[in-house]
């Protein structure tokens, strides 16, 4: 929270070694880089504090309710296709660089790929390629599929948390940039804009200066929802586990896959009723608060100095995430797509959950709903596009 308040104050400065400091490195980037050095440096520990995994599970579902109580879905209707294409492409370029990167690579470094049976590299780059194209519970499931061996699985979470988190840096990095980079595409940004400004007027015409008796209606709505959420996704993934066959291969018994979904969707009944006006309070910028402490609890899992230890699957990851790019922004450029939906649309992808919220409300709080729906569809998608990609990389490796 020092670290959050650190750099909200400094970029609200005007002075000119600030202002130039955030045009070079924006400030939500910072949010994200300050904790990442703290980490690294053993200032602070993620595994000691456990902050990730209470941010991960109270905060983002809170943070989910409180930005899609006011959501206008008529709006987010409005924004047509784009978003869904950007998405595919995305999955699409998962699915295809895995099998890539393994030619590509093992040119240089044969002897990256020197495991067999159940060492074998392409069974741990399944367990990526469940990641990059669902989330966690994905990632679980294609383990238990293709049984790596898990003396060497810290390897592959290594090349997961380092690859998707220097793409999620850049990322952020590229909204400070957004109208350079929307102009270069010469993307059509006008949807956006009109729900922007529409979701900004109704902001207007309800808020008010909040008493403590509102605050507290906000939060314990909020928690409320969460407390909730977490209840019936705790019910509703064990009974999943106890009638599905293999549990482990179906995303629909992850926990946090239910606990996201329920958050979201009562946050959307919610926008339907007088629980609307809690915008009014400040139900988005609580939201904000919760999405700002996940970007620095993300950040503090992001240790520099491990970006080293294994080149060669490091590697595997970099040209991995550079074709997932590169079929990205092809895209965009070819349907005009603005940069939203190309970075909302990796990071429901490669971040799940966890991360497309956080891209999506750094552009603006009210598009936030646009990050979930698409992580959500991300899920539904992670096992089948994984065994796919894990497929085509048995067939590269040989």
């Amino acid at each position: 929270m020092a670290s959050l308040a650190f750099v909200f104050y400094t970029s609200s400065l005007k002075n000119s070694f600030w202002s130039k400091f955030y045009k070079i490195f924006p400030a939500l980037l910072m949010c994200y880089l300050i904790p990442s050095i703290l980490s690294t440096l053993n200032i602070i520990s993620p595994a000691h504090s456990n902050l990730y995994t209470m941010a991960k599970n109270y905060l983002l579902p809170a943070s989910l309710v409180l930005m899609t109580i006011s959501v206008d879905l008529k709006g987010i209707m409005n924004l047509g296709s784009k978003s869904i294409i950007m998405f595919l492409s995305g999955t699409i370029g998962i699915i295809i660089g895995g099998p890539l990167a393994i030619l590509i690579v093992s040119y240089f470094s044969p002897e990256t790929f020197n495991g067999v049976g159940f060492q074998e590299v392409w069974r741990g780059l399944a367990t990526l390629a469940g990641s990059w194209i669902g989330g966690g519970a994905n990632q679980a499931a294609m383990l238990e599929i293709y049984k790596y061996d898990q003396s060497l699985y810290s390897g592959i979470v290594a090349v997961d948390i380092i690859v998707a988190n220097i793409w999620m840096a850049i990322l952020l990095l590229g909204i400070g940039k957004t109208e350079k980079i929307d102009k270069w595409l010469k993307a059509d940004v006008t949807a956006i804009e009109d729900l922007k400004a529409k979701v900004a007027a109704y902001q207007n015409s309800i808020t008010k200066n909040p008493s403590l008796t509102d605050l507290m209606i906000v939060l314990g709505v909020a928690f409320g929802i969460v407390g909730l959420s977490h209840f019936l996704a705790d019910n509703l993934s064990s009974y999943i586990t106890s009638v599905v066959a293999d549990p482990s291969t179906s995303v629909l018994s992850s926990r946090f896959f239910w606990l996201v979904l329920l958050a979201t969707s009562i946050g959307v009944i919610l926008s339907f009723t007088k629980a609307r006006k809690l915008e009014g309070y400040g139900a988005s910028k609580f939201g904000s608060v919760c999405i700002y402490i996940l970007v620095a609890t993300i950040g503090m899992k992001m240790d520099v100095t491990k970006t080293l230890e294994n080149p060669g699957l490091l590697a595997v990851g970099g040209v991995w995430m550079l074709i997932h790019v590169i079929i990205m922004v092809i895209t965009a450029k070819i349907i005009r797509a603005p940069f939203f939906f190309l970075a909302v649309g990796s990071k429901a992808n490669v971040g799940g959950a966890a991360s497309a919220p956080v891209i999506a409300s750094a552009f603006h709080p009210s598009l936030a709903p646009v990050g979930v729906l698409l992580a959500v569809l991300g899920y539904a998608l992670g096992t089948y596009g994984a065994m796919f990609c894990a497929y085509l990389m048995q067939i590269a490796s040989q």
